[in-house]
């Protein structure tokens, strides 16, 4: 199942290892619009306005607004520990906590595009992530997204700064 959503509170990535050290993208970004419709079509831009993103999120699981900051990290999914059916799981009392304890939302998906846009003045790449049917699209300068490739399993975190 491609859509998992979690909760910081009580959870733990299981079989899924966020690779803290291999982010694809680590940035903060300013949300300028949000549309409501049962789900929140976010658009947003990085501070230095060099990247632009537009999301789709269900926002009952994560209620975002206009003019606040988030951080966005993109990470891939941790290759040793593929197992989906085990991708989170109950974070008993005492237990070692998991690095993407400091983010409050996270969502697993799939590339499924990688394009460039040139149909402005400077050369864009354009990334394409779908969370079980939840649309993000990533567009930056080429270089700061060149480690995505099509078909890898991705995680997506955010927290409100």
């Amino acid at each position: 199942m491609l859509f998992s959503v979690l909760r910081k509170v009580n959870f733990l990535f299981g079989g899924f290892a966020v690779k803290m050290d291999a982010f694809h993208f680590d940035d903060v970004i300013k949300v300028h619009k949000v549309n409501f419709n049962g789900i929140s079509r976010i658009e947003a831009e990085s501070q230095d306005g060099n990247t632009f993103c537009q999301l789709v999120i269900i926002r009952e699981l994560y209620s975002v607004h206009p003019n606040e900051l988030y951080r966005m990290v993109i990470s891939e999914v941790d290759k040793d520990n593929p197992d989906e059916s085990d991708f989170a799981g109950y974070l008993p009392e005492g237990k070692q906590k998991s690095p993407a304890d400091q983010f409050e939302f996270i969502m697993q998906g799939k590339v499924y595009n990688v394009s460039t846009d040139t149909s402005g003045s400077d050369t864009k790449a354009v990334v394409h992530i779908s969370f079980g049917g939840l649309q993000f699209m990533l567009k930056s300068d080429p270089a700061k997204l060149q480690r995505f490739k099509r078909g890898q399993r991705i995680l997506l975190l955010m927290t409100k700064l």
